[in-house]
C-alpha cells in the first residue's frame, strides 16, 4: 500500500510541494504554504464512504435513496441535441429574499453549491437563517448545519429573527462538525437545501489535520460538492474571510463551487451589499442591497439611490446613475482636495477605481489646466457602493474639480459619462435607463454624452427631465455654478 506522506499546500493557489518554501514557486505568495499529510489511497477515490452510499440503492438497511430521485450511480454521455426541458434541471428554488435571488440569477439551482464570504459579525448567517425560513415555508425541506453555534443559539436567533420559535416542519437544525454525521443526517432528512455555517470548523476524522486546514477545507468542500451533484441538494456554505478581505483558505475552493458571494459592509453601519465574484448560473454584475436591524436584515431595492431632495449641492459632491447588472443606482460621488507636497501628493480611493481616479487627474492637468501636482485628492462613493464602471468618469471629474474651485452643480443634477483621454465625454450605455431612474429620484437635470440621433428623440422625450449633452471637458466644467 502506498505510505501517507507529508507535503506542503499552498493556501493560495493549492499547489503541492514537497518541502517548505518561504515563496510558492507556482503563485509567488510568500509564507503561504502549510504543512499537510497525502494519502493515496484517499486521493484515488475521494466520494469512499461519504458520498458513494448515496447511489447506493441495494443496502440491506434500507437507507439507500430511490434512484428516481438522485440518477443513477453512473452518468452516461448523451449528444448535446438529446438535451431537452425532461432532463435539464429542475427549476430554480426562490426562496422570497428578492435581493439574494436577484444575486444568485433567479435562485438556487437545485444540485449546485455557493460558497458565502463575508467579515465577523457582518451578517452572513443572519441572512441565511432568514432565507432558510423562507425556503422552508416556500414547502422545500431545509437542513441548517450549524458546526459554530448550538441549537438552542441557532433557536434564539430565529426567534428574534421570526418574532417567534419557528414550528414548520420543513426547517431542521443540526450542531454538528464531523463531515460522515452531516451526511447521515442529509440522507435522513433528504433536504432540498442544506447550509454549512461555517466550513471552516468542518473536518473529516480520518484526516490527520486540524479543522480549518488547507487539507481538511480541500477534501470537506469537495466531498460537499460531490454530495451536491450527486443527490440534487443545493449546498450553501460560509466561509471565514482573512484580514486582507479574501476567503480563507486555498483558492480551490473557489474554483470547486459553483457560485461565490461576498457578503460587504461596514459592521459598524446598518448597509450591507452582497456581490457574486462568480456564478456559473447567472451574472456577476448584480449586487443585493440591504438594511441590519434589530430584527435582521431588510431588503432595500428601492432605497438604493441617492433622491434629488437628499442631495443637498455642494462643492465637490455629484451624483451619477450607475448600472448595476439590471439596476440603476443614483451614488453620491465626493473628492477632496487638500495641500500636498509636489512630488509626494496622496491619491486615495474608498469604492472607486483607483485606476481611473489616476487618469482623470491626469485629463485635468492636461485639458483643463488644473494644477493638481501638489494637492492630495480623496475620492469615494458614499453607501458602501463600489463603482467599477468608465460611466462615473464625469461625476469623478467634476467632483474633483469642484472640489478645487469650490464650486459645484446646480441642486438636482447628476451626471454620466466616461472620461477619453483626449479631453472627450464618451458615450455610456443604456442611456435611457439611467435617465428614467434619475426621473423617478426627482432629479430634473442630467448631464449626458453626445447621444444619437435615435437615442436622443427617447431620452429628450422623458418628461421631468432636462438633458444636457456634454460634447468635452471644458463644456463639463462650465456646469460648475
Amino acid at each position: 500500500m502506498p505510505k501517507v506522506r507529508r507535503v506542503f499546500v499552498c493556501r493560495e493557489c493549492g499547489s503541492s510541494q514537497s518541502r517548505w518554501h518561504g515563496k510558492c514557486p507556482d503563485c509567488g505568495l510568500w509564507d503561504s504554504l502549510e504543512e499537510t499529510t497525502f494519502d493515496p489511497a484517499q486521493e484515488s477515490d475521494p466520494q469512499k464512504g461519504l458520498v458513494a452510499a448515496w447511489g447506493d440503492v441495494s443496502r440491506s438497511d434500507g437507507a439507500g435513496l430511490d434512484p428516481e430521485k438522485i440518477g443513477p450511480t453512473v452518468a452516461n454521455a448523451v449528444p448535446i441535441s438529446g438535451i431537452d426541458s425532461e432532463t435539464a434541471p429542475a427549476s430554480r428554488l426562490t426562496c422570497g429574499v428578492h435581493e439574494l435571488d436577484r444575486v444568485l440569477g433567479g435562485g438556487l439551482v437545485p444540485g449546485s453549491a455557493v460558497l458565502m464570504g463575508g467579515e465577523p459579525g457582518i451578517g452572513k448567517s443572519t441572512l441565511l437563517l432568514q432565507a432558510a425560513f423562507a425556503w422552508a415555508n416556500g414547502g422545500n425541506r431545509v437542513l441548517y448545519v450549524s458546526s459554530e453555534e448550538s441549537s438552542q443559539q441557532v433557536g434564539l436567533r430565529a426567534k428574534r429573527l421570526s418574532g417567534h420559535s419557528p414550528t414548520g416542519p420543513d426547517l431542521f437544525v443540526l450542531s454538528e462538525t464531523n463531515l460522515a454525521r452531516i451526511v447521515e443526517q442529509a440522507r435522513r432528512v433528504q433536504p432540498r437545501v442544506m447550509i454549512i455555517d461555517s466550513v471552516q470548523m468542518i473536518y473529516k476524522s480520518d484526516l490527520p489535520a486540524s479543522p480549518g486546514s488547507v487539507s481538511q477545507l480541500r477534501r470537506c468542500c469537495a466531498d460537499l460538492v460531490y454530495l451536491a451533484k450527486a443527490s440534487g441538494i443545493a449546498v450553501v456554505l460560509v466561509g471565514h474571510v482573512t484580514k486582507e478581505g479574501q476567503l480563507a483558505g486555498p483558492r480551490l475552493l473557489e474554483h470547486l463551487v459553483d457560485c461565490v458571494l461576498n457578503f460587504e459592509g461596514d459592521r459598524y453601519h446598518s448597509h450591507r451589499v452582497v456581490r457574486a465574484v462568480k456564478n456559473r448560473f447567472g451574472t456577476t454584475l448584480e449586487i443585493g442591497l440591504f438594511e441590519m436591524t434589530g430584527a435582521g436584515l431588510r431588503e432595500v431595492p428601492e432605497g438604493a439611490g441617492v433622491p434629488a431632495a437628499l442631495a443637498t449641492p455642494r462643492p465637490g459632491c455629484i451624483v451619477c446613475p450607475v448600472m448595476t447588472g439590471t439596476r440603476c443606482i443614483l451614488v453620491e460621488v465626493q473628492a477632496l482636495t487638500a495641500t500636498g507636497f509636489l512630488g509626494a501628493a496622496k491619491r486615495k480611493s474608498s469604492g472607486l477605481d483607483a485606476n481611473r481616479l489616476a487618469m482623470v487627474i491626469a485629463v485635468l492637468e492636461q485639458h483643463a489646466g488644473l494644477r493638481l501636482a501638489d494637492r492630495d485628492i480623496f475620492a469615494s462613493s458614499v453607501g458602501g457602493v463600489k463603482v467599477a464602471e468608465p460611466a462615473a468618469d464625469l461625476a469623478l471629474l467634476l467632483a474633483i474639480t469642484g472640489a478645487h474651485y469650490r464650486r459645484g452643480l446646480a441642486g438636482a443634477t447628476a451626471a454620466v459619462g466616461e472620461v477619453g483621454l483626449g479631453g472627450e465625454i464618451r458615450p455610456v450605455p443604456h442611456g435611457e435607463a439611467r435617465v428614467r431612474e434619475a426621473a423617478r429620484l426627482g432629479y430634473t437635470r442630467l448631464l449626458l454624452p453626445a447621444l444619437h440621433a435615435a437615442e436622443r428623440k427617447v431620452v429628450r422625450g422623458i418628461a421631468g427631465v432636462d438633458v444636457v449633452e456634454i460634447p468635452t471637458v471644458d463644456k463639463a466644467i462650465e456646469q460648475l455654478g
